[in-house]
C-alpha cells in the first residue's frame, strides 16, 4: 500500500460496517501502518475516537510545567477544562465534569497526556466514558508505535547524513581542515550556533579548542577542568547545560574572553578506537529551543565518527611528518664534499637539472660517487618524499634482467612462486637509478627502451600493461659511444639517456678535495665507532694529497673507516696509512717495485711524476706549483724540457 506523507490526506479506512468499538480499534490499529508520524496520525484518528465517543471536539493535551496544550486536534478550537484534567491525572483514571469527558493515556508518559472530547448536546455521558475507556489503551499503543517507527525514520535519515558527512571527512587529509568541516557540519545537523572539538592535552593539562571564532589563531585553550568541557573530560558522560536553568554550570569567563553569550550546551566525549577518551564535541546555543536527548544522541554518532576521522587525521600527518623528517635525514647524509672547480661546477649543473624529468647519464670511474650524484638529483627534486631505488645492471644475471627491472607474474617461470614487482613499479612516482648500464644485455636494452619511451610496462608473463611514473637516471664507468660503435650498445638508447651527461672527476684530479673528504670520513666513521676524533699530521696530511687514489673516493672512504676502527692513537702519522696497493698498478709507489729499469730512470720516472703531481695539486698554476716544489716557475719550465716533460706555452 502507497504510504502517506505528513500533508497526504488520511486513507479511507476499507473494512468498517459500523461504528463499534472494535471496528474503530481496529482502524486505529490499521492507521498505524498507514501514517508517517505522531501528528498524522492524531490527525487521521482522533476524528474516529470524537464521532465514536459522541463528541463534536476532541485533543490530546499534554501538560508542560503545569499549562495544558493541545498538540492535536478535531473539531472546532475550545479551550482546554485545565482542572479536570488536572484532576482526571492526579487520579490516574477517567474523569467527567459538563460535556467534558478526560481519560489520563498513561503508561508513565512524560510529559502527561491525556485524551479529551467535548460531548454533542445529545451523547450519553456514561457511554461515551465507557467507549473512551476502551479505546484509551489502543490509542496509546498506536501513537508508541508510530512514534518508534517516526523515530527510527528520523534516525536512519540522520545516520545517513551521517554517513555522508563522514564520507567528506576521510577524504580531508589534514587535521585543521577537518576541525572546521566537522565543526560546520555539526551546527547543521542539529541546528546549533556555534561547535567546537576539544583535544585533550594531557601533559599540560589544557583542552585544546579548534575552532575557536573570536580568538586570535583560532584555538582556544582552557584548564581541563573547567566549564561543562572540563565536567565531560572528567566524567567521560554526555552532559547537556540550559543556562536559564543551570547558570552556574556555565564557565562564564570564557564568554567574557569571547564576547559572546552562551544560553544552551551540549557537549560529548571523544573516544578513540581503543576507547581511551582524548577529548570532547561542544556544540552551543541551540538556534530553537534547548538541546534535546535526540540532539545529544545524534552528536554522540557524530562524534564517534569524528573520533575515527581524527585518529586518521593524526595518523597520516604524523606518517608525513616521519617521512619528511627520515627523507630530509636520508638528503642531509648525501653530500658532494669538495670545493673545486669540478665540483662547482658539478653542483650548478646537478641543481639545475634536478627537478626536471630530463634523462641523465652519470659517467666516472669506479668508486667516484656516481650514486650520491643520483641520490642528490633526487632529493633536490620534487620526487623527494618517493622512493630512490638504486639497481646494480652488473649485478643481474641476462636470464632474470627482465624479471628484476619489470617484474614478473606467478608461474611465469619455474622459480615464479609469487607474483613480484619490478623496480621500475618499486620505484613509482621516484627515481630508478641504474648504475653499470653498460653491462645491461642487448636484449634487456631493447625493452628497457620500450619501456621509457611508451612509459608502459608488462610484468613477465602477465599481460596487464602497468604505467610506470619513475625517473630514470643511469652511470657507468665505460666508454658508451664506443661500445656503440661496436654494436655492444643500442644507439637509440644511447641517445635516450644522454640527454644530460655529468662527467665525475677521479679523485686524483682534485686533490684539493682530498682533505675535506678524508676530514669527512674520518668524522663520520669515528661517531660510529664512539670515539674521539684523531687529527691528521702535517706528514699524513701530506701523504693524502700525494697519493694517486686508483680507487677514488672509495677508496679514501675505506681508508679512513680503517683509521677509525683500528688506529687507537688521538695523532695520525704518515706512517698509519695503510694504502691497498691497485691490482691495475696505479699506485703511487707502485712502479719502484720494477727493478728492471736503471736507477737514472727511476730518478727521472720519479721527477717526472713528482712535478705532475704538484701540477695538479696547484690546480694548474704553474707559479704556484714551482713555489711547492722550492724553484722558480723558470727553472720549474727548465727542468719539465729536461725530463721530456710537455711545457704549456
Amino acid at each position: 500500500m502507497q504510504r502517506n506523507s505528513p500533508l497526504d490526506p488520511p486513507a479511507s479506512f476499507p473494512f468498517r460496517t459500523k461504528p463499534d468499538v472494535a471496528s474503530v480499534a481496529a482502524e486505529l490499529l490499521w492507521r498505524v501502518t498507514h501514517t508517517t508520524d505522531p501528528v498524522a496520525y492524531l490527525g487521521a484518528v482522533l476524528p474516529v475516537v470524537s464521532s465514536t465517543v459522541g463528541g463534536d471536539f476532541a485533543s490530546l493535551a499534554e501538560a508542560v510545567e503545569g499549562r495544558w496544550s493541545s498538540i492535536a486536534q478535531s473539531g472546532n478550537r475550545r479551550a482546554l477544562p485545565a482542572t479536570l484534567l488536572a484532576d482526571s491525572l492526579d487520579r490516574e483514571s477517567p474523569a467527567a465534569a459538563d460535556d467534558w469527558i478526560v481519560a489520563p493515556l498513561g503508561s508513565g508518559n512524560a510529559p502527561a497526556q491525556a485524551v479529551v472530547v467535548h460531548l454533542a448536546p445529545d451523547s450519553n455521558p456514561t457511554k461515551a466514558m465507557a467507549v473512551l475507556t476502551e479505546l484509551v489503551p489502543v490509542l496509546r499503543e498506536g501513537l508508541a508505535a508510530v512514534g518508534d517507527r517516526h523515530q527510527d525514520r528520523r534516525r536512519a535519515r540522520r545516520l545517513e547524513t551521517i554517513l555522508e558527512i563522514t564520507n567528506q571527512w576521510n577524504r580531508t587529509r589534514e587535521v585543521e581542515p577537518l576541525l572546521v568541516k566537522m565543526a560546520e557540519a555539526a551546527t547543521r545537523l542539529l541546528g546549533a550556533d556555534r561547535a567546537s572539538i576539544f583535544v585533550w592535552d594531557r601533559r599540560n593539562h589544557e583542552l585544546v579548542g579548534r575552532p575557536a571564532l573570536g580568538v586570535r589563531g583560532g584555538e582556544l585553550r582552557i584548564p581541563d577542568d573547567r566549564g561543562v568541557v572540563g565536567q565531560v573530560i572528567k566524567s567521560g558522560k554526555p552532559l547537556r547545560v540550559d543556562a536559564a536553568t543551570e547558570p552556574e554550570k556555565i564557565d562564564h569567563r570564557v564568554d567574557t574572553q569571547l564576547g559572546y553569550q552562551t544560553r544552551s550546551l551540549l557537549c560529548v566525549p571523544l573516544r578513540g578506537r581503543s576507547g581511551e577518551l582524548f577529548g570532547a564535541f561542544e556544540l552551543i546555543n541551540k538556534l530553537s529551543g534547548s538541546f534535546t536527548s535526540e540532539d545529544e544522541t545524534a552528536l554522540g554518532e557524530l562524534a564517534a565518527h569524528a573520533a575515527i576521522a581524527l585518529e586518521n587525521a593524526q595518523d597520516r600527518e604524523e606518517l608525513l611528518s616521519t617521512t619528511r623528517q627520515i627523507t630530509q635525514q636520508a638528503a642531509d647524509q648525501v653530500r658532494l664534499i669538495g670545493s673545486s672547480p669540478a665540483i662547482e661546477a658539478l653542483r650548478s649543473i646537478i641543481r639545475r637539472v634536478a627537478d626536471t624529468e630530463l634523462a641523465v647519464l652519470i659517467l666516472g670511474e669506479n668508486g667516484t660517487g656516481k650514486e650520491v650524484v643520483a641520490q642528490s638529483i633526487h632529493y633536490l627534486s620534487r620526487r623527494r618524499g618517493k622512493p630512490f631505488i638504486a639497481v646494480n645492471c652488473a649485478a643481474i644475471p641476462d636470464t632474470l634482467a627482465e624479471s628484476e627491472l619489470f617484474g614478473h607474474e606467478k608461474g611465469a617461470f619455474t622459480d615464479a612462486r609469487d607474483s613480484r614487482l619490478g623496480k621500475f613499479e618499486l620505484a613509482s612516482g621516484g627515481t630508478l637509478f641504474l648504475d653499470e648500464i653498460g653491462d645491461l644485455s642487448l636484449s634487456g636494452q631493447a625493452k628497457l627502451l620500450r619501456v621509457l619511451e611508451e612509459r608502459i610496462l608488462v610484468r613477465v608473463g602477465g599481460s596487464v600493461s602497468i604505467q610506470t611514473d619513475a625517473r630514470l637516471l643511469a652511470a657507468t664507468n665505460q666508454d658508451l659511444a664506443e661500445m656503440v660503435r661496436q654494436k655492444r650498445f643500442r644507439e637509440d638508447l644511447y641517445f635516450r639517456l644522454n640527454v644530460v651527461t655529468l662527467e665525475i672527476p677521479p679523485l686524483r684530479e682534485r686533490p684539493g678535495d682530498i682533505l675535506p673528504l678524508a676530514e669527512h670520513f674520518l668524522g663520520d666513521f669515528c661517531r660510529k665507532a664512539r670515539r674521539p676524533l684523531p687529527s691528521l699530521s702535517a706528514p699524513a696530511r701530506k701523504r693524502l694529497e700525494s697519493h694517486t687514489w686508483p680507487g677514488n673516493v672509495r677508496e679514501l672512504r675505506n681508508l679512513m673507516e680503517r683509521i677509525a676502527y683500528l688506529s687507537t692513537e688521538d695523532h695520525i702519522e704518515a706512517e698509519d696509512l695503510a694504502f691497498i696497493l691497485s691490482p691495475r698498478g696505479r699506485d703511487e709507489g707502485s712502479w719502484l717495485l720494477d727493478t728492471s729499469q736503471t736507477l737514472a730512470d727511476a730518478t727521472v720516472h720519479f721527477q717526472s711524476e713528482y712535478i705532475k703531481r704538484a701540477i695538479q695539486q696547484s690546480g694548474g698554476n704553474m707559479s704556484q706549483a714551482a713555489a711547492s716544489l722550492g724553484l722558480h716557475r723558470s727553472n720549474l719550465y727548465r727542468k719539465m724540457r729536461q725530463l721530456g716533460m710537455a711545457v704549456p706555452d
